[in-house]
This record gives structure tokens, C-alpha cells and sequence, in this order.
């Protein structure tokens, strides 16, 4: 298989975790958030190049692309306005999505950014690229729900890899723990992932939550309808 696999990823949906598994999956040149690298450090690199622009990323990831598979997960607290521009892009890639309820999200970002905005949810971005993909004539969403990621890890990635034409490997569902040199300047956002050896479904406490913080509540209600748009295609496990 060849071509373009993109994750666009609720933050603190445990896309980093899927990204650690498609790591151990070994068919797919594997890239940890190339756009966000570039609107927060101005540059990224896949594999021995220095990118420094999304159609310069473009550019390289169809180039890969021609010879072998290639997954990039990206988060949508950022608006990546060059790929809602790139009708091509947006019509002959492969568009995937993992979401999570944005109560959740909601908490866990404050956490780690108590500035945080109510874009920084960033479901409502990903109803954007979903709505921006069909209108493109892209293939139909592939949508997962971080639930199912982490209650039913097997089921839910071979339901992905079947829908994108991989094929499923248990064995990557399990990784050594340890941080990884794509995340290591953002390594703060991605430190229970670095603990881990597989998918969990332990859920954190925090001490701002949609229950005792108004705004956090209001974030939270902003993007409900958008996550509830985004859960009914959802690929739901047996």
C-alpha cells in the first residue's frame, strides 16, 4: 500500500498513544505532528529533511507517498488553513479522526494550559477538515472515539486498519515505555504516554473540570454539537 494516512486528533485524546502504536505497526513512515511542529517551532523533519511550510510538507509527504505508506497524526487545537485550502490534499489522502468527549478534553488541557482558548478543543476544527474533505470528494471519514481506543484497543485498531487498508497487527498494540525524540519539544504534553506500554483506560483526576469551572463548562458546550456530528459515523466495534 501507498499514500497518505492522516490522523486529525481532538488534543489529550491519546493520539499520541496511536502514534506509539503505529510506530510498532512498521508498514507506515510514521511522523508525530508535523503541522503543529510548524506553526509552534517554525519547522519540522521527515526523515532526513528540514520542512518548513504546510506545501512544502505537502510536497514531501506525496513524494514519500508515491513509493510507501505514510502516517502523520496531527492535533486540532491549531486551524491549519493551507490544508483546507489544498483541494488535492484534502481529496486524495486519507482522512481519519479520533475524538474524545470535550468535557474530557476540556479538563485535561487546562491542566496543562490553564491559558487555554475554547479553540483549543479543537472538535470543532475537526467537523472543519471533515466537512472540507467531503466537499473536496475525498473518501468517507474513518472517525474513532478515544473511548473505544481504550476500552476495546484490539477491535477498534483492526476496525481502523481494515478501513484504511492496513493490515492489523497485535503485536503493536503494546510498546517499551520511554519518550521518543519526535515529541521531545512538546515532551511536557506527552508524558503519560512515555509511562506507558499499551493502551489504558485510566481515567486522571483533575481539579478543574465542565463540573466546577463555568468556563471550562462553556468550552466544553461549545463543541458538544460538533463532537456529536463527529460520534455518529464513528466506527463502533462488535
Amino acid at each position: 500500500m501507498t499514500g497518505i494516512i492522516a490522523l486529525w486528533a481532538a488534543p489529550r485524546s491519546r493520539s499520541t498513544a496511536f502514534f506509539r502504536s503505529m510506530v510498532e505497526h512498521g508498514d507506515v513512515v510514521a511522523l508525530h505532528e508535523p503541522l503543529c511542529n510548524l506553526v509552534d517551532f517554525g519547522e519540522t523533519t521527515v526523515l532526513d529533511r528540514v520542512v518548513r511550510t504546510p506545501a512544502e510538507l505537502i510536497e514531501v509527504l506525496t513524494g514519500i507517498a508515491r513509493t510507501r505508506t505514510v502516517f502523520f497524526k496531527d492535533t486540532t487545537d491549531q486551524r491549519y488553513p493551507e490544508i483546507l485550502a489544498d483541494t488535492a490534499f484534502l481529496r486524495e489522502a486519507q482522512h481519519t479522526f479520533l475524538i474524545r468527549t470535550p468535557a474530557e478534553v476540556a479538563s485535561s488541557f487546562y491542566a496543562l494550559k490553564p491559558d487555554m482558548r475554547v479553540s483549543d478543543i479543537g472538535i470543532e476544527n475537526q467537523h472543519e477538515i471533515l466537512e472540507a474533505v467531503r466537499v473536496a470528494g475525498g473518501a468517507p471519514a474513518v472517525v474513532i472515539d478515544s473511548a473505544d481506543l481504550v476500552t476495546a484497543p484490539e477491535a477498534t485498531m483492526a476496525n481502523y486498519c481494515a478501513e484504511v487498508g492496513l493490515p492489523f497487527r497485535p503485536e503493536a498494540l503494546s510498546w517499551q515505555a520511554g519518550a521518543r525524540p519526535e515529541w521531545e519539544r512538546s515532551d511536557r504534553w506527552h508524558q503519560d504516554v512515555a509511562a506507558s506500554t499499551g493502551f489504558s483506560a485510566r481515567t486522571s483526576q483533575y481539579a478543574s473540570t465542565v463540573e466546577n469551572d463555568p468556563r471550562l463548562a462553556a468550552f466544553s458546550a461549545h463543541h458538544e454539537p460538533f463532537y456529536q456530528l463527529l460520534r455518529a459515523q464513528r466506527l463502533v466495534t462488535a
